[in-house]
């Protein structure tokens, strides 16, 4: 499934022995794709906040959780830690393709090739987060979270750019936390 690297493992310790909690578990969710990969969420939290559907696994030591959307893309997933002038962060080596599913695969596509290059000249990005019975789940990020044309541009773009393209495709939601934008509403 999971390994994490010797650096991983010590900086996991380290953040875990610097927190006021004990027997921290480590959660991981995959929250978005694009061209560069996935986009993952890590978090160390006690296991008793781990959600029913979630699955668990024994790593290196660690209680490690992992979110249910997310397990079919952890085989073979290395945990890095890599040092940087700024300090460094947790870095994933994810052999795995962005979407199993052949219509999830199509999105993406329409979402980097069509979609994202329309919003980008506002600062925009789109994040694909699932595909589920037809229905397109997706994040705002950048200059479309928080702004108020939002509605206008999912159902009059994004929406009609990925149904004309992928006729499997019935609607479009959006799960973006829009009051947290760096200018919400504006």
């Amino acid at each position: 499934m999971l390994t994490f690297s010797e650096l991983a493992r010590d900086k996991l310790a380290e953040f875990a022995a610097n927190s006021d909690e004990e027997n921290l578990a480590l959660k991981i969710s995959i929250t978005g794709r694009s061209g560069d990969g996935f986009q993952y969420d890590l978090q160390l939290i006690p296991p008793k906040e781990q959600e029913d559907s979630d699955h668990v696994f024994e790593v290196d030591d660690w209680t490690v959780i992992i979110s249910e959307s997310s397990v079919p893309y952890m085989e073979g997933v290395i945990l890095e830690f890599k040092e940087t002038l700024m300090g460094g962060g947790f870095h994933f080596e994810n052999p795995n393709p962005l979407w199993i599913d052949d219509v999830a695969q199509r999105v993406q596509v329409v979402i980097d090739e069509k979609v994202n290059p329309a919003i980008a000249s506002h600062g925009g990005k789109i994040s694909l987060v699932d595909v589920c019975d037809g229905v397109v789940v997706v994040s705002f990020g950048g200059g479309c979270q928080g702004c108020s044309a939002v509605d206008v541009t999912l159902k009059h773009g994004v929406e009609k750019m990925i149904c004309e393209t992928i006729p499997e495709i019935t609607s479009i939601s959006d799960v973006t936390d829009h009051a947290a934008g760096t200018n919400p509403f504006y």
